[in-house]
């Protein structure tokens, strides 16, 4: 289904795959690269804006149980009007939020007892996220970064490690960490291993080169946010706009299909229906299993963005 105003360009389209058409169990089991539709900051808009980037192809969406920042309830809308009118069922769909601790909340807006301890803060934290986004279970669940004690983080994954128990959380993960020593312990202790990162990409942590190499060895996934704003003077070059160009793509798709190629996941947070088009498009290029780059286009997009060499 095409929503009104949106035309699906067939030139972007490179494959028969058209992502609208599958559910996110089967562009998983592709094992190639997709896009995960960001939700922060949309406020009173994000029920409008994940019911299109459903009507358009995203079948994967992350938002948080932080009302600073997210409106999770509106998550919960969005889909399910967008599945209603598709004739999508809740397991068409990848549901990804997050544990905000109470240092990343707004104190006036709080989604759970701030007195409580954290074992409970977690628990409370999890249903409202089940009653916000209207679904019995969470696909992902990530703890939102890790606490100032190594102590305080185990005790929040312990909780997490339970629900995953009781099928109410399918995976789990943990995003804004960007110590290794921290995340390697992290895996280390863990009886529940993380399934996901999800950083910022951005140049302050060097990219997180020893930070995805861990992952690969691993096989943790790695999802980047803040991938195109981080990377705004780069995508802005002659060279990065030829080879766009020649590969029928924008700078910030190119940028999508680099992470891609290198078997990461970025996430989408465009509010603008033709992006969210485009962004569609290069998902079903990839999921197609189209080569986007040669090696040595990879090199020089890398060159480009100024990315150590030591991981690519």
């Amino acid at each position: 289904m095409t929503l009104p105003g949106i035309q699906r360009n067939d030139k972007l389209r490179g494959s028969n795959i058209l992502v609208a058409a599958l559910s996110a169990s089967r562009i998983l089991g592709t094992g190639r690269g997709y896009l995960i539709y960001g939700t922060a900051w949309k406020k009173d808009e994000t029920e409008k804006l994940v019911s299109a980037a459903i009507h358009i192809g995203f079948r994967f969406i992350d938002t948080a149980c932080q009302p600073k920042h997210y409106n999770e309830a509106g998550v919960g809308d969005g889909w399910v009007i967008a599945a209603k009118d598709m004739g999508l069922s809740r397991a068409d769909l990848f549901i990804q939020t997050k544990f905000t601790s109470y240092g990343g909340q707004d104190p006036n807006n709080v989604p759970y007892d701030k007195d409580a301890s954290i074992e409970d803060q977690v628990r409370q934290s999890l249903m409202m996220s089940l009653r916000n986004l209207k679904t019995t279970y969470i696909d992902s669940f990530v703890l939102h970064s890790p606490y100032r004690r190594m102590e305080d983080t185990m005790t929040a994954w312990r909780v997490l490690e339970s629900f995953v128990d009781d099928g109410k959380i399918r995976q789990l993960g943990i995003s804004n960490c960007y110590d290794l020593k921290v995340f390697s312990k992290l895996y280390k202790e863990s009886r529940i291993k993380p399934a996901v990162l999800q950083n910022r990409f951005y140049a302050d942590s060097n990219f997180d080169v020893e930070l995805r190499e861990f992952c690969a060895e691993v096989g943790v996934g790695y999802q980047s946010f803040w991938t195109l704003t981080a990377s705004r003077k780069a995508l802005k070059t002659e060279e990065i706009k030829q080879i766009a160009t020649s590969k029928n793509l924008t700078p910030q798709t190119l940028m999508y299909a680099f992470m891609m190629t290198l078997g990461h996941t970025p996430l989408s947070g465009t509010t603008s229906q033709v992006h969210m088009a485009e962004d569609v498009a290069i998902m079903e290029r990839i999921q197609g299993g189209e080569t986007i780059f040669t090696e040595d286009e990879m090199k020089e997009i890398s060159t480009i963005l100024e990315i150590p060499d030591k991981v690519m």
